[in-house]
């Protein structure tokens, strides 16, 4: 995985998750929360996708499809 899509990962997850902090309101800590679950999720849900073949939406060698999924 090169630097700009590991860059374009990160800010897809970390908008996901402040979008869900914002819905759900929250303290600080709740967002940094928010955050790291987010990025979680997102490397989860890329690398099943990468894992099994299945291709969603992606942006070249980021599964962004799967991605969003998991980060949700």
């Amino acid at each position: 995985m090169t630097l700009p899509s590991l860059l374009l990962a990160l800010v897809i997850a970390l908008l996901i998750g402040a979008l869900f902090h914002a819905v759900r309101s929250g303290s600080g800590w709740r967002l940094l929360l928010c955050f790291g679950l987010s990025i979680l999720g997102f490397a989860f849900g890329h690398t099943v996708g990468i894992w099994f073949g299945v291709l969603l939406f992606k942006v070249g060698g980021l599964e962004v499809g799967l991605g969003i999924i998991g980060s949700l």
